[in-house]
């Protein structure tokens, strides 16, 4: 029994390291034997913050280019990218800590938009 919590603290933590590490742990949650609810739990939290990086950097790209408004917009989702980074570090405690904590304001959006990752 304690093995399998090892390892699904070891796909938790991985999953939260880079987008590489990200399809690592993807690929031994689908091991059957490494298959767990924590490890579920934060590819879903982890894959979550990606996808919203990856927006918000986005819609920075764009809004760089349209003088004074964009640039305000620009620095509002430059504060949003700073939360996004503090936010995973909260995920990574989390799992470092086998816990399925969800991330404030967005990690119940995580669970059920993403909820084929089990």
């Amino acid at each position: 029994m304690e093995n399998n919590q090892d390892k699904g603290k070891t796909v938790a933590i991985i999953s939260y390291i880079t987008l590489i590490g990200f399809v690592v742990a993807l690929i031994m949650h689908n091991d059957d034997k490494n298959k767990s609810e924590l490890g579920a739990f934060h590819l879903r939290q982890s894959l979550g913050i990606m996808i919203t990086g990856i927006a918000l950097s986005f819609c920075q790209l764009i809004f760089v280019f349209i003088p004074f408004i964009g640039w305000l917009i620009n620095g509002a989702i430059s504060l949003a990218l700073i939360a996004l980074f503090v936010f995973w570090i909260l995920g990574l405690i989390s799992a470092i800590n086998q816990e399925k904590k969800e991330l404030p304001f967005i990690g119940s959006y995580y669970q059920k938009y993403l909820n084929s990752i089990k």
